[in-house]
């Protein structure tokens, strides 16, 4: 980006390179959790959207210790940069979701391993007890750490729905409680869930702008095959914008970008699922080639993070990817 150029947006790679002298890869984790709407805890079955196939890597199989995992993700990564290293990134279901004790086992087999410099734990914001913040307070002073909290959608009415079994209070109270003790704190949110509107969407951004989140990740709502939001679809169609267009995608995410805090890192804009797996919207195309229509439109559009998040004359000093 030319020194005449707008800032677009805070992107990761960026941010990654204020704490790391080296370049870094998170390599995915199954680390055999479950998450409490699928056990019974408060519900069953799980989010009505969620296969956990759909990012899963062929490394990540529960029968594999957290060494096997990183090893054989460190194999897959290494032949393009051999002296990388990496987060260990605890993705599929909770993975805060268990007593304390075999959590740090599992936490710390992660660090121990081979060029691993720090962790990533994704995890729900109904599953984040006192005690085991105290222990990842103390683990942030010795190494990286990032804690992800799956949001999805500010309406408690749309968690209902999809059966995601928190609130977004529960959101605000745990992402504020995280923050405070200085670990690095992260959402993950999903556009287009079935009832909310583009103008509720655009809300949101405002909404989680207050919330002190350090990274926002940003997913297209995807139908996969054997879930129950698949059924639903089949069902009434008429209940959901799939956002089959990638152009009204883009513009959708880059209106999101322009009402959001200007100093939140933005991960991503859009996930990815198997061919197999996919049922829609399949734009047939690979992220980086979405990063790039994202900054060739807000290009056109001469938008910017934050151009209308009310406090945008305080704007941060970011770049592109």
């Amino acid at each position: 980006m030319s020194t005449n150029e707008k800032p677009l947006y805070r992107d990761f790679t960026t941010f990654l390179r204020s704490h790391f002298p080296y370049k870094v890869q998170k390599i995915s984790l199954n680390a055999g959790f479950t998450c409490p709407n699928r056990d019974g805890t408060k519900g069953w079955g799980g989010c009505t959207y969620c296969n956990n196939q759909t990012f899963n890597p062929d490394y990540c199989r529960t029968e594999k210790s957290i060494r096997t995992q990183l090893e054989e993700g460190k194999r897959f990564f290494a032949h393009k940069y051999p002296d990388m290293r990496y987060l260990a990134y605890f993705q599929a279901y909770t993975n805060t979701y268990s007593d304390v004790e075999a959590l740090k086992r599992k936490y710390e087999e992660a660090l121990q391993t081979d060029g691993v410099v720090g962790l990533v734990i994704g995890t729900r914001p109904d599953c984040m007890p006192d005690n085991l913040l105290s222990y990842l307070t103390e683990l942030n002073r010795q190494t990286f750490l990032m804690v992800e909290y799956g949001i999805e959608s500010t309406h408690n009415e749309t968690l209902q729905r999809i059966n995601r079994g928190h609130t977004y209070e529960e959101t605000i109270e745990t992402v504020t409680r995280t923050a405070e003790t200085g670990i690095i704190t992260g959402g993950h949110v999903i556009l287009g869930l079935p009832g909310e509107s583009g103008q509720q969407i655009i809300q949101q951004a405002g909404q989680l702008s207050a919330l002190p989140l350090t990274t926002l990740k940003l997913h297209q709502l995807q139908l996969i095959r054997g879930t129950r939001l698949a059924h639903e679809y089949e069902q009434n169609p008429e209940d959901f914008h799939l956002y089959a267009e990638v152009g009204e995608y883009i513009d959708l995410v880059i209106d999101y970008l322009e009402h959001l805090r200007p100093d939140i890192v933005v991960e991503r804009f859009v996930s990815q699922s198997p061919k197999n797996l996919l049922i829609a919207p399949d734009w047939g195309l690979k992220n980086h080639e979405i990063v790039a229509k994202v900054q060739k439109r807000m290009k056109e559009r001469g938008a910017y993070q934050g151009r209308k998040y009310p406090d945008s004359e305080k704007k941060a000093t970011f770049a592109t990817d």
